[in-house]
């Protein structure tokens, strides 16, 4: 079946990041026996893999690549915030490279990585983590098959092979 909007997708892939040499190397993986597993056109993946995607089919493989502005965006240096050690008091200051969970006023829930620590704060940076990377993708469309109502109406998919209510 084709990969269309208001289909379910679970496709393998393997993402290969470019290191400061130039070397790529794996990052994550998705595999047959824990595919990802997505409402193609939800709005829940990249736009520009799911561009990538739209001209395949179950059983095909694919190889491509997003730029980083097409993917998590460019590297931006302002994004970086002084967080007072105050905030932390009665638990320990957080490890350099550690990821902390956050929240801005709007209750958007994001994390930033911990890249140093001055002597009365905390310096995180709140780019994601591939930010400024390009993205290589390969894999197979493992299924595609038309979501049901209740996917529909969630917005993601269910069952053995998506999202799970508990």
């Amino acid at each position: 079946m084709k990969i269309a909007p208001k289909h379910v997708v679970s496709l393998t892939y393997d993402l290969y990041v470019k290191d400061e040499d130039g070397k790529e190397g794996l990052v994550e993986s998705a595999t047959e026996e824990q595919p990802l597993t997505f409402l193609f056109g939800a709005g829940q993946m990249l736009p520009k893999f799911e561009e990538n995607l739209s001209t395949l089919s179950t059983g095909d493989p694919y190889d491509f690549q997003l730029s980083a502005v097409d993917a998590y965006g460019e590297y931006d240096e302002e994004a970086v915030a002084n967080l007072p050690k105050e905030m932390f008091q009665g638990t320990d200051i957080p490890e350099i490279g550690s990821m902390l969970p956050l929240q801005d006023n709007n209750g958007n829930r994001f994390q930033g990585q911990v890249v140093s620590i001055a002597e009365d704060s905390v310096i995180v940076d709140l780019n994601h983590p591939m930010a400024g990377h390009e993205l290589h993708f390969k894999g197979n469309i493992i299924n595609v098959r038309p979501a049901t109502d209740d996917e529909m109406s969630h917005g993601h998919a269910h069952g053995p092979d998506g999202h799970h209510h508990h």
